[in-house]
């Protein structure tokens, strides 16, 4: 692990990174009656500020005008109109096909878990966390490869089951280039989940899929025995909450909170596309 992939503090638009997402960009709409209005706010330095409100938590409107980024709300529209036009999903497909070309993708042993942390304004994907007496909570769903190189994440309120999202993190998987030879991949050999993740419908669903269910079994095994693979799960996970915006919610939308997720998950591979 190179010294670039271990703080999100570190984070910035590279120019590899925004070499992938400048052409998904959709354009800009044409002048109504000729007008052009004010000058549009460059697409980069807008992508900047809204991984800048990502990293440090701070509310939109606090954006600070003088970093050159453009107004906070300014960013939170790129970024809600880029969801709406698939980018952080498109990117992050990419991200993953280059860190495949490179070898640095591990299919044989992938891991599954999620993280619940707090909705202070309540809003979509959120329900009573059990963990938290009952206080408003979202959870996080990450599915990570052997070396912890984030492949999906979904989202669901934090009264959500984990095995729930399972299937849908599994199937929503984007069919990812292997080293550029040979058929897309998007399941993995083996998967392995906590007793979260031990019933007959999960373990059928694996069956069919043709994935290895390694599942610790409820009063059989200790889900500690798992640790020694799903390590750089938690590890990733930690960078997850790193980001201070979704360590703490505040975002009430789906669409906010669902990009900002992928657009964290984007950051944390795309570290290694620079750490040749």
């Amino acid at each position: 692990m190179s010294s670039s992939a271990s703080s999100p503090a570190m984070d910035s638009v590279s120019d590899e990174l925004w070499a992938l997402i400048e052409p998904l960009i959709p354009p800009r709409p044409p002048a109504v009656n000729g007008r052009t209005g004010r000058p549009r706010r460059d697409d980069r330095a807008a992508l900047e500020g809204i991984v800048y409100v990502l990293r440090t938590g701070i509310g939109w409107a606090k954006l600070p005008g003088g970093l050159g980024y453009g107004s906070g709300w300014t960013c939170w529209r790129r970024l809600r109109e880029w969801q709406d036009a698939e980018v952080w999903e498109d990117v992050h497909r990419l991200v993953l096909d280059e860190l495949a070309r490179r070898g640095q993708l591990d299919w044989s042993r992938c891991s599954l878990d999620s993280v619940s942390v707090r909705a202070k304004k309540g809003g979509q994907l959120i329900g009573p966390n059990p963990t938290d007496r009952g206080k408003r909570g979202t959870k996080y769903h990450l599915l990570v490869d052997r070396s912890g190189q984030p492949l999906n994440i979904a989202i669901s309120g934090a009264n959500r089951h984990d095995s729930v999202l399972l299937e849908p993190i599994l199937d929503s998987m984007p069919a990812i280039k292997v080293g550029g030879r040979g058929h897309p991949r998007r399941r993995p050999i083996k998967l392995h989940g906590d007793k979260g993740y031990d019933n007959r419908r999960c373990r059928a669903y694996l069956r069919r899929r043709g994935i290895t269910a390694r599942i610790a079994r409820i009063g059989i095994e200790s889900s500690k025995r798992l640790g020694r693979h799903r390590w750089v799960l938690e590890r990733t996970i930690g960078w997850l909450l790193a980001y201070k915006r979704l360590a703490l919610r505040y975002d009430r939308t789906e669409k906010t909170i669902t990009a900002l997720a992928r657009l964290a998950v984007v950051l944390i591979a795309a570290r290694h596309l620079t750490s040749d």
